[in-house]
Protein backbone atom coordinates (compact mmCIF):
# COMPACT_ATOMS: atom_id res chain seq x y z
CA UNK A 1 0.00 0.00 0.00
CA UNK A 2 1.09 3.82 0.00
CA UNK A 3 2.50 6.07 2.43
CA UNK A 4 -0.74 6.80 3.56
CA UNK A 5 -1.86 3.61 4.30
CA UNK A 6 -3.67 3.63 7.85
CA UNK A 7 -1.10 1.28 9.07
CA UNK A 8 1.70 3.84 9.31
CA UNK A 9 -0.46 6.36 11.33
CA UNK A 10 -0.33 4.12 14.21
CA UNK A 11 3.27 5.44 14.87
CA UNK A 12 1.85 9.07 15.73
CA UNK A 13 -0.98 7.20 18.13
CA UNK A 14 2.57 5.81 20.49
CA UNK A 15 3.53 9.22 20.18
CA UNK A 16 0.65 10.38 21.68
CA UNK A 17 0.66 7.70 24.34
CA UNK A 18 4.52 8.63 25.23
CA UNK A 19 3.84 12.06 25.63
CA UNK A 20 0.57 11.59 27.38
CA UNK A 21 2.69 9.58 30.05
CA UNK A 22 5.10 11.73 30.13
CA UNK A 23 2.92 14.91 30.94
CA UNK A 24 0.69 13.31 33.14
CA UNK A 25 3.70 12.13 35.29
CA UNK A 26 5.15 16.58 35.22
CA UNK A 27 1.37 17.45 35.79
CA UNK A 28 0.91 15.32 38.62
CA UNK A 29 4.50 16.33 40.27
CA UNK A 30 3.14 20.28 39.37
CA UNK A 31 -0.08 19.50 41.48
CA UNK A 32 2.06 17.60 44.70
CA UNK A 33 4.39 20.86 44.64
CA UNK A 34 1.47 23.33 44.91
CA UNK A 35 -1.43 21.78 45.97
CA UNK A 36 -3.32 23.91 43.34
CA UNK A 37 -6.73 21.90 41.93
CA UNK A 38 -6.11 23.89 39.04
CA UNK A 39 -3.28 22.41 38.28
CA UNK A 40 -4.80 18.75 39.58
CA UNK A 41 -7.59 19.49 37.10
CA UNK A 42 -4.62 20.09 34.52
CA UNK A 43 -3.41 16.57 35.28
CA UNK A 44 -6.85 14.59 35.14
CA UNK A 45 -6.99 15.75 31.37
CA UNK A 46 -4.01 14.68 30.98
CA UNK A 47 -5.33 11.35 31.92
CA UNK A 48 -8.06 11.43 29.56
CA UNK A 49 -5.36 12.06 27.13
CA UNK A 50 -3.85 8.56 27.54
CA UNK A 51 -6.80 6.45 27.50
CA UNK A 52 -7.77 8.44 23.84
CA UNK A 53 -4.31 7.88 22.67
CA UNK A 54 -4.99 4.17 23.94
CA UNK A 55 -8.04 4.15 21.48
CA UNK A 56 -6.75 6.23 19.12
CA UNK A 57 -4.19 3.29 18.56
CA UNK A 58 -6.77 0.94 18.43
CA UNK A 59 -8.68 2.58 15.66
CA UNK A 60 -6.36 3.01 13.52
CA UNK A 61 -4.82 -0.30 13.69
CA UNK A 62 -8.09 -1.45 12.67
CA UNK A 63 -8.61 1.27 10.36
CA UNK A 64 -5.63 0.13 8.51
CA UNK A 65 -7.15 -4.03 7.39
CA UNK A 66 -8.23 -4.14 4.26
CA UNK A 67 -11.76 -4.46 2.99
CA UNK A 68 -13.33 -8.32 2.95
CA UNK A 69 -16.07 -10.22 3.10
CA UNK A 70 -18.07 -8.37 6.21
CA UNK A 71 -17.05 -5.13 5.58
CA UNK A 72 -16.62 -4.59 2.12
CA UNK A 73 -16.03 -1.23 2.39
CA UNK A 74 -13.01 -1.31 4.75
CA UNK A 75 -12.82 -0.10 8.22
CA UNK A 76 -11.47 3.46 8.04
CA UNK A 77 -15.06 4.73 9.32
CA UNK A 78 -13.63 2.79 12.77
CA UNK A 79 -12.14 6.19 13.45
CA UNK A 80 -15.81 8.26 13.92
CA UNK A 81 -16.19 5.41 16.89
CA UNK A 82 -12.30 6.64 18.32
CA UNK A 83 -13.34 10.61 17.58
CA UNK A 84 -16.64 9.89 19.38
CA UNK A 85 -14.80 7.99 22.36
CA UNK A 86 -12.50 11.07 22.93
CA UNK A 87 -15.42 13.23 22.90
CA UNK A 88 -17.11 11.57 25.58
CA UNK A 89 -13.71 11.18 27.82
CA UNK A 90 -13.38 14.87 27.69
CA UNK A 91 -16.92 15.02 29.06
CA UNK A 92 -16.18 12.82 31.84
CA UNK A 93 -12.83 15.24 32.17
CA UNK A 94 -15.12 18.16 32.44
CA UNK A 95 -17.38 16.20 35.57
CA UNK A 96 -14.07 15.27 37.43
CA UNK A 97 -12.49 18.33 37.56
CA UNK A 98 -15.87 20.03 38.57
CA UNK A 99 -16.61 17.56 41.37
CA UNK A 100 -12.46 18.33 42.60
CA UNK A 101 -13.21 22.07 42.47
CA UNK A 102 -16.68 22.66 44.33
CA UNK A 103 -15.28 21.09 47.90
CA UNK A 104 -11.58 23.52 47.33
CA UNK A 105 -14.96 26.43 47.01
CA UNK A 106 -16.31 25.64 50.41
CA UNK A 107 -12.87 24.92 52.25
CA UNK A 108 -10.03 26.67 50.40
CA UNK A 109 -6.65 25.73 50.61
CA UNK A 110 -3.23 27.74 49.73
CA UNK A 111 -1.12 27.36 46.71
CA UNK A 112 2.42 26.27 47.76
CA UNK A 113 6.19 26.09 45.72
CA UNK A 114 4.48 28.25 42.81
CA UNK A 115 7.45 28.68 40.79
CA UNK A 116 8.48 24.67 40.64
CA UNK A 117 5.08 23.74 39.92
CA UNK A 118 4.56 26.36 37.11
CA UNK A 119 7.88 25.33 36.05
CA UNK A 120 7.31 21.95 35.46
CA UNK A 121 3.43 22.39 34.11
CA UNK A 122 5.10 24.84 31.51
CA UNK A 123 7.45 21.65 30.24
CA UNK A 124 4.56 19.38 29.97
CA UNK A 125 3.01 22.01 28.24
CA UNK A 126 5.32 22.33 25.52
CA UNK A 127 5.66 18.97 25.36
CA UNK A 128 2.37 18.73 24.37
CA UNK A 129 2.07 21.55 21.86
CA UNK A 130 4.88 19.96 19.72
CA UNK A 131 3.07 16.80 19.93
CA UNK A 132 -0.35 18.46 18.85
CA UNK A 133 1.29 20.34 15.90
CA UNK A 134 2.90 16.83 14.61
CA UNK A 135 -0.51 15.22 15.00
CA UNK A 136 -2.60 18.21 13.28
CA UNK A 137 0.11 17.98 10.41
CA UNK A 138 -0.27 14.32 9.69
CA UNK A 139 -3.95 14.22 10.56
CA UNK A 140 -4.10 16.94 7.37
CA UNK A 141 -2.43 14.74 5.20
CA UNK A 142 -3.70 11.60 5.64
CA UNK A 143 -7.36 11.92 6.23
CA UNK A 144 -7.06 10.95 9.71
CA UNK A 145 -9.87 12.52 12.03
CA UNK A 146 -9.01 10.21 14.59
CA UNK A 147 -5.25 12.21 14.56
CA UNK A 148 -7.42 15.08 14.10
CA UNK A 149 -9.44 14.87 17.15
CA UNK A 150 -6.38 13.77 19.46
CA UNK A 151 -4.42 16.95 17.81
CA UNK A 152 -6.96 19.37 18.80
CA UNK A 153 -7.44 17.64 22.48
CA UNK A 154 -3.74 18.43 22.79
CA UNK A 155 -4.06 21.85 21.72
CA UNK A 156 -7.00 22.07 24.07
CA UNK A 157 -4.86 20.94 26.96
CA UNK A 158 -1.97 23.63 25.75
CA UNK A 159 -4.66 26.57 26.33
CA UNK A 160 -5.90 24.84 29.54
CA UNK A 161 -2.52 24.56 30.88
CA UNK A 162 -1.79 28.48 30.37
CA UNK A 163 -4.96 29.43 31.77
CA UNK A 164 -4.52 27.38 35.04
CA UNK A 165 -0.94 29.19 35.45
CA UNK A 166 -2.00 32.27 34.90
CA UNK A 167 -4.73 31.68 37.48
CA UNK A 168 -2.12 30.19 40.09
CA UNK A 169 0.18 33.11 39.33
CA UNK A 170 -2.90 35.59 40.39
CA UNK A 171 -3.41 33.08 43.26
CA UNK A 172 0.01 33.79 44.61
CA UNK A 173 -0.25 37.34 44.08
CA UNK A 174 -3.87 38.25 45.25
CA UNK A 175 -4.10 35.76 47.93
CA UNK A 176 -7.47 34.87 47.05
CA UNK A 177 -7.39 31.07 47.20
CA UNK A 178 -11.05 30.50 45.54
CA UNK A 179 -9.19 31.60 42.33
CA UNK A 180 -8.14 28.42 42.10
CA UNK A 181 -11.59 26.15 42.09
CA UNK A 182 -12.76 28.99 39.58
CA UNK A 183 -10.19 29.09 37.40
CA UNK A 184 -10.43 24.85 37.59
CA UNK A 185 -14.31 25.33 36.71
CA UNK A 186 -13.56 27.53 33.52
CA UNK A 187 -11.09 24.73 32.44
CA UNK A 188 -13.75 22.03 32.72
CA UNK A 189 -16.12 24.28 30.60
CA UNK A 190 -13.38 25.03 27.82
CA UNK A 191 -12.56 21.10 27.53
CA UNK A 192 -16.77 20.43 27.81
CA UNK A 193 -16.97 22.47 24.36
CA UNK A 194 -14.29 20.77 22.67
CA UNK A 195 -15.58 17.36 23.79
CA UNK A 196 -18.78 18.27 22.18
CA UNK A 197 -17.43 19.52 19.25
CA UNK A 198 -15.90 15.89 18.80
CA UNK A 199 -19.25 14.12 19.37
CA UNK A 200 -20.67 16.45 16.86
CA UNK A 201 -18.06 15.17 14.57
CA UNK A 202 -18.20 11.81 15.14
CA UNK A 203 -22.39 11.62 14.72
CA UNK A 204 -22.19 13.41 11.38
CA UNK A 205 -19.41 10.58 10.31
CA UNK A 206 -21.82 7.89 11.64
CA UNK A 207 -24.21 9.77 9.60
CA UNK A 208 -23.08 9.33 6.79
CA UNK A 209 -22.46 12.69 6.36
CA UNK A 210 -21.54 14.04 2.87
CA UNK A 211 -17.87 15.32 2.05
CA UNK A 212 -16.49 18.06 2.67
CA UNK A 213 -18.54 21.23 0.33
CA UNK A 214 -14.85 22.22 -1.55
CA UNK A 215 -14.81 18.36 -2.54
CA UNK A 216 -17.89 18.30 -4.06
CA UNK A 217 -17.74 21.47 -5.52
CA UNK A 218 -14.27 19.87 -7.10
CA UNK A 219 -16.79 16.57 -8.72
CA UNK A 220 -18.96 19.33 -9.88
CA UNK A 221 -16.41 21.52 -11.82
CA UNK A 222 -14.84 17.89 -13.19
CA UNK A 223 -18.73 16.83 -14.52
CA UNK A 224 -19.52 20.50 -15.81
CA UNK A 225 -17.08 20.37 -18.69
CA UNK A 226 -18.58 17.02 -20.27
CA UNK A 227 -22.40 18.72 -19.56
CA UNK A 228 -21.15 21.05 -22.07
CA UNK A 229 -20.78 18.29 -24.77
CA UNK A 230 -24.37 16.65 -24.36
CA UNK A 231 -23.51 14.55 -21.41
CA UNK A 232 -25.83 14.72 -18.12
CA UNK A 233 -25.28 13.46 -14.84
CA UNK A 234 -27.87 13.44 -11.69
CA UNK A 235 -28.01 11.58 -8.60
CA UNK A 236 -24.74 12.98 -7.10
CA UNK A 237 -23.96 11.53 -3.72
CA UNK A 238 -21.27 11.60 -1.64
CA UNK A 239 -20.32 10.41 2.34
CA UNK A 240 -17.42 10.34 4.54
CA UNK A 241 -15.84 7.19 6.14
CA UNK A 242 -13.13 9.24 7.98
CA UNK A 243 -9.88 8.93 5.65
CA UNK A 244 -11.73 7.31 2.58
CA UNK A 245 -14.65 9.31 0.96
CA UNK A 246 -17.01 7.94 -1.60
CA UNK A 247 -18.83 9.39 -4.51
CA UNK A 248 -21.50 8.15 -6.93
CA UNK A 249 -23.37 9.50 -9.31
CA UNK A 250 -25.31 8.83 -12.90
CA UNK A 251 -24.20 9.60 -16.21
CA UNK A 252 -26.54 10.07 -18.79
CA UNK A 253 -25.30 9.38 -22.24
CA UNK A 254 -27.21 9.82 -26.18
CA UNK A 255 -28.50 5.88 -26.23
CA UNK A 256 -26.97 5.56 -29.73
CA UNK A 257 -23.83 5.58 -28.26
CA UNK A 258 -21.25 1.95 -27.65
CA UNK A 259 -20.73 0.05 -24.63
CA UNK A 260 -16.94 0.78 -25.26
CA UNK A 261 -17.72 4.45 -25.73
CA UNK A 262 -20.03 5.11 -22.49
CA UNK A 263 -17.89 2.78 -20.63
CA UNK A 264 -14.52 5.32 -21.47
CA UNK A 265 -16.17 8.20 -20.55
CA UNK A 266 -17.32 6.48 -16.90
CA UNK A 267 -13.30 5.64 -16.70
CA UNK A 268 -12.22 9.15 -17.45
CA UNK A 269 -14.50 11.06 -14.93
CA UNK A 270 -14.08 7.91 -12.43
CA UNK A 271 -9.81 8.97 -13.15
CA UNK A 272 -10.42 12.74 -12.71
CA UNK A 273 -12.24 12.47 -9.71
CA UNK A 274 -9.95 10.24 -7.97
CA UNK A 275 -7.17 12.58 -9.11
CA UNK A 276 -8.93 15.43 -7.77
CA UNK A 277 -9.25 14.11 -3.91
CA UNK A 278 -7.36 11.54 -2.60
CA UNK A 279 -8.49 8.96 -0.86
CA UNK A 280 -12.01 8.31 -3.00
CA UNK A 281 -13.65 5.50 -4.06
CA UNK A 282 -15.96 6.64 -7.54
CA UNK A 283 -19.30 4.40 -8.28
CA UNK A 284 -20.97 5.64 -11.79
CA UNK A 285 -24.42 4.47 -13.56
CA UNK A 286 -24.50 4.92 -17.58
CA UNK A 287 -28.09 5.30 -18.46
CA UNK A 288 -29.55 6.48 -22.30
CA UNK A 289 -30.65 9.97 -22.37
CA UNK A 290 -33.67 9.15 -23.93
CA UNK A 291 -35.47 6.66 -21.69
CA UNK A 292 -37.78 7.60 -19.52
CA UNK A 293 -36.49 5.27 -16.51
CA UNK A 294 -33.51 7.20 -16.72
CA UNK A 295 -34.92 10.13 -14.62
CA UNK A 296 -37.10 7.97 -12.37
CA UNK A 297 -33.81 7.12 -10.06
CA UNK A 298 -32.46 10.67 -9.01
CA UNK A 299 -33.77 10.37 -5.34
CA UNK A 300 -32.39 7.58 -3.01
CA UNK A 301 -35.29 5.56 -3.51
CA UNK A 302 -36.28 4.67 -6.84
CA UNK A 303 -39.74 6.97 -8.15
Amino acid sequence: MSETSPIKLTRFAWLSIGAALLTITLKMSAYWLTNSVSLLSDALESLVNLVTAIVALVALTIAARPADEEFAFGYSKVEFFSSGFEGGMILVAAGSIVAAAIPRLVHPQPIEQVGQGMIVSVIASLINLGVSRVLASAGKRFGSITLEADAKHLMTDVITTGGVLVGVVLVYLTGWQRLDPVIAMLVAANILFTGLRLLRQAGLGLLDASLPPTDVQAVRDILQPYNDKGVEFHALRTRSAAARGFVSLHLLVPGGWSVKRAHNLAEDVESQIRQSIPQITVFTHVEPLEDPSSFEDTSLDRE
